[in-house]
């Protein structure tokens, strides 16, 4: 038996960084670093651990869509353990959308082959997370979302999903879709014999023709959704300094109901 597991990892700017809109409104990556996006470490975490732990033959292939940048998200996931790595770059890709990012996805996937598609529950930079339910209902296989816990067993994922109130345990037929949370275990760092070991393992690269794909269909030309406008935060200001001389905890107060803050 064999599984076929494929990662989805996204390549972010640094949220540390200074992050700012372009002229056509989408993300400026050019002036900031970017990395592999946090929540996916913890998606190929849990696809290091369904190999670990299976009696079965487990390939592990990271995907992302992105610039040339983006090969490094894909250095680190393969420096972490995974198998290959598969890039889709194309210009016209630029300004592509949730929805249209899930049409490649998909794409891509297919083309790949798969058993169990794994994402992290967001990417840092959108934080939208609908892309493991739009991609599910692309490839028409059943989605299981938010886990915490997830692992493969006789054919079946199953997985615990953490609320507020109650935690539920759900499994699902392969092939599938999952996507975990931040809560799922902690990513591991990669050893020297791991990066090493990464600049020894295919990466594919593909484009829209691979993938029998317009570029009308993708990009901001397709997107759904778009940006009308943007405007910069302010600086912020200096703040008000309450001198406490016996009178502090009055000001304060007025100072918050002012702003209707009590």
């Amino acid at each position: 038996m064999s599984l076929r597991i494929v990662v989805t990892v996204k390549y972010v700017p640094d949220a540390t960084g200074d992050r700012h809109f372009a002229d056509d409104l989408t993300v400026d990556r050019d002036d900031v670093d970017g990395l592999l996006s946090e929540l996916d470490e913890y998606a190929v975490e849990q696809a290091l651990q369904i190999s670990e732990n299976s009696d079965d033959d487990v390939e592990i292939t990271v995907l992302t869509v992105g610039p040339e940048d983006a090969k490094d998200a894909l250095r680190k996931a393969l420096s972490m353990g995974a198998d290959k790595a598969i890039h889709v770059e194309d210009d016209d890709l630029h300004g592509t959308d949730a929805i249209g990012t899930s049409l490649v996805l998909a794409k891509a996937v297919e083309k790949a082959g798969y058993d169990l598609v794994i994402s992290g529950m967001a990417s840092t930079d959108g934080v939208m997370g609908v892309v493991p339910a739009l991609l599910a209902e692309r490839l028409g296989v059943p989605q299981v979302t938010l886990l915490s816990e997830v692992s493969v067993e006789d054919g079946t994922v199953k997985g615990r999903r953490d609320g507020d109130a109650a935690s539920e345990q759900l499994e699902a037929s392969l092939p599938a879709v999952v996507s975990v949370t931040d809560q799922s275990g902690e990513a591991r760092y990669p050893s020297f014999k791991g990066i090493m070991a990464a600049k020894k393992k295919p990466v594919q690269s593909w484009d829209l023709s691979d993938l029998d794909l317009e570029a009308e269909e993708v990009g901001l030309e397709g997107a759904y959704t778009t940006v009308d406008s943007a405007t910069e935060r302010p600086a912020r200001t200096a703040g008000t300094i309450v001198k406490d001389e016996g009178e502090g905890g009055k000001q304060l107060a007025a100072f918050l109901a002012e702003r209707k803050f009590v």
